[in-house]
C-alpha cells in the first residue's frame, strides 16, 4: 500500500505537469544543447536507487509539511500556464516531486535523496534570452582564441565578431559552434563526477568549476584546428561528417581530461589515495539473509498529495485551451517607404538562417535616405507570442557577432514632437556608439508592446510574464535605428537624424505593433 500511495501520486504529478513536461522532452530533441536531458530522470533514479540502503534503515513517515511544497509547486504550474511560459511550470515540476517525497517519507527521507532530486533541475532548459546571451559570448570567445591559434601556424586571418576571415574565404563561428553543446553535457558529468568523488568540498567544487575554462579551451582548439585544415585541405575540411566528428573526438578529450584532473586531486595532498579508492559508484547493500522486515503503513500525506494532483490533472483536462490572443495588426509588408519630410527608403531581407535563428513572425529593415545625408537603417522585428521561447534579440548581445564594439552605452529621452493638444511625450531609447576598425555608428534601440516603450531587457522579461496573465498577451517588437557617422560629422548631427527620423516613424508605429 506504501508503494501505491507513491505510484499514485507519482501518476498524478506527470498528469498534473503534462504540458509543461512535453513541452521540454521535445525542446530535448529539437535543440541540440539540451540532447542529453533524456538521461538526466534516469541518472536521478540511479542515485536514489544507490540510497535505498540507507533508506530502508529508518523509519520513515509522510508528513503533511509536503503538501505546502506541493501548493508552491501548483502556483508555479498555473502561472506557467496563464503566462504561457512553460519553464515556470517545469521548475514546479521539480518542487512537486519534492512535495510527494516529503509526504511519502517525511522531511528526513527527503534530506536522504535531496541531491538525487536536485539533479532534476538539470533536465529544464535555460530561458531562451540566457541561451543565446551564453551562446553569443562563447562564440566571441572561443572565436577569439581560435583565431590565435591560426596565427601560431602562420596563417593570416582577419576576425570581425564571430566571422574568420582567411582570404580565401570566411569561416562563421555559428550557434552549434560555441561550445554549450560541449559545456552542458560535460557540467552535468562533472556535478555527477564531484558527487560520486569522496574527497574535500574544495575539490568537488574544482571539478564542477572546471568544466567552463575546459569547455572553452577545447572548443577553441577545435575551431583553431579547423581554420588551419580549411586553410590547407579546403572548405570540406569544416563541413559533413568529419566536421561532426571533430566535435565528437574533442568531446571524449574533454572526459579524457576531466578523469584526469580527478585523478590529479584525488592524489593531492598528505591522504593522496588512487582514483579508483576516492571514486566510488557501489550499488546498495543488500539485506543479509533472514533480516527482519517490517512493511511500512500507507502514509496519507500521500494519498492527500495523490488526491490534490489529480483533482488538478482532471481541472486541466476539462479547462478550455488558453492560447493568447495579440490584436490586430497591419504587416510589415504594407510599411511605406516614402515618409513625410523626404525619407526614401529602400528595403532589405534577412538571409534564411538568420531568420531561422530569430524565429520572428514579421520584421520591416530599410535604408532610408533625406537627401545628400547618410542613411538611417530603420529595424523592427515583431513577435506575436514571446512566452514560448522565442522573443526580441537584444543588440548587446547581436551587434558584438557582427564585429562591432559597443561604446558609450546609454539610456537617454528623445524629445518629439506634441500630439494635437498633448504635452510633449520624450520617448526613452538605448542609445550606443558602435566602432568596427574606422567606422562609427550611432544606435537607438527600445522595445515596444503592449502600451509599453522600455529600454531594459529584464523589464521586458517580466512584463511579458506579467502580461501573459494578466492581459493574455505578450506579443510586441524591437525597433532599432542606425545611422553612420561620416568622417567629418560630429555626434550631434547624427543625433538630430535620428531624432528627426524617430519623430517621422513613432507615431506609424502603433499600427504595426499595437499598444
Amino acid at each position: 500500500m506504501h508503494w501505491l500511495a507513491i505510484g499514485a501520486a507519482g501518476l498524478a504529478l506527470l498528469g498534473a505537469f503534462f504540458d509543461a513536461l512535453h513541452f521540454m522532452i521535445d525542446t530535448w530533441g529539437a535543440v541540440e544543447e539540451y540532447s542529453y536531458g533524456y538521461f538526466v530522470p534516469i541518472i536521478s533514479a540511479f542515485l536514489i536507487w544507490q540510497k535505498a540502503d540507507v533508506l530502508r534503515e529508518h523509519r520513515l513517515q509522510g508528513q503533511w509539511g509536503g503538501l505546502a511544497l506541493i501548493a508552491l509547486a501548483l502556483l508555479l504550474l498555473a502561472a506557467g500556464h496563464l503566462s504561457a511560459i512553460r519553464l515556470i511550470g517545469q521548475y514546479g515540476f521539480v518542487v512537486a516531486v519534492f512535495g510527494v517525497a516529503v509526504c511519502a517519507i517525511g522531511w528526513r527521507g527527503t534530506r536522504l535523496i535531496a541531491v538525487p532530486l536536485a539533479f532534476l533541475v538539470l533536465m529544464i532548459p535555460l530561458p531562451q534570452f540566457l541561451l543565446l546571451e551564453l551562446s553569443h559570448q562563447l562564440q566571441l570567445v572561443s572565436s577569439q582564441w581560435g583565431v590565435s591559434l591560426i596565427r601560431l601556424f602562420g596563417i593570416s586571418v582577419h576576425l570581425e565578431g564571430n566571422v574568420i576571415d582567411l582570404g580565401t574565404m570566411k569561416l562563421q563561428v555559428v550557434e552549434a559552434c560555441s561550445g554549450l553543446r560541449y559545456l552542458f553535457p560535460l557540467m552535468v558529468l562533472g556535478l555527477l563526477a564531484a558527487y560520486f568523488f569522496h574527497g574535500a568540498w574544495w575539490k568537488r567544487a574544482v571539478i564542477v568549476l572546471s568544466t567552463v575554462p575546459l569547455t572553452i579551451v577545447i572548443n577553441s582548439l577545435r575551431i583553431g584546428l579547423i581554420g588551419v585544415t580549411v586553410e590547407y585541405w579546403g572548405r570540406e575540411m569544416a563541413e559533413g561528417i568529419l566536421h561532426d566528428f571533430e566535435g565528437w573526438f574533442m568531446f571524449m578529450i574533454c572526459l579524457a581530461l576531466l578523469v584526469g584532473e580527478m585523478a590529479l586531486l584525488a592524489r593531492w595532498g598528505r591522504n593522496g589515495q588512487p582514483l579508483r579508492t576516492v571514486f566510488g559508484m557501489d550499488p546498495p547493500t543488500p539485506l543479509a539473509p533472514g533480516t527482519a522486515v517490517a512493511k511500512r503503513p500507507a502514509p496519507a500525506p500521500a494519498w492527500a498529495a495523490a488526491g490534490a494532483l489529480a483533482a488538478v490533472c482532471l481541472t486541466l483536462l476539462v479547462a478550455p485551451e488558453r492560447e493568447q490572443s495579440p490584436p490586430a495588426r497591419q504587416s510589415f509588408a504594407a510599411f511605406p517607404m516614402a515618409l513625410p519630410g523626404g525619407w526614401q527608403g529602400q528595403g532589405e531581407r534577412i538571409e534564411a538562417d538568420v531568420l531561422a535563428i530569430l524565429a520572428l513572425d514579421d520584421y520591416h529593415m530599410a535604408n532610408y535616405r533625406r537627401g545628400d545625408e547618410p542613411p538611417v537603417n530603420f529595424y523592427t522585428a515583431y513577435y506575436a507570442s514571446q512566452s514560448g521561447g522565442g522573443s526580441t534579440h537584444s543588440p548587446r548581445t547581436c551587434l558584438p557577432g557582427g564585429g562591432w564594439v559597443m561604446t558609450d552605452l546609454k539610456t537617454v529621452e528623445v524629445p518629439l514632437p506634441a500630439a494635437a493638444g498633448a504635452p510633449p511625450a520624450p520617448l526613452r531609447v538605448n542609445r550606443v556608439v558602435i566602432q568596427q576598425g574606422e567606422s562609427r555608428q550611432l544606435v537607438y534601440y527600445w522595445f515596444r508592446g503592449r502600451g509599453r516603450e522600455l529600454t531594459d531587457e529584464f523589464e521586458v522579461k517580466w512584463f511579458i510574464l506579467s502580461d501573459g496573465i494578466t492581459m493574455n498577451r505578450s506579443d510586441g517588437a524591437l525597433v532599432r535605428l542606425i545611422t553612420p557617422l561620416a568622417r567629418d560629422e560630429d555626434m550631434q548631427g547624427a543625433d538630430r537624424r535620428l531624432t528627426d527620423f524617430l519623430a517621422t516613424v513613432q507615431p506609424l508605429l502603433p499600427a504595426y505593433v499595437p499598444d
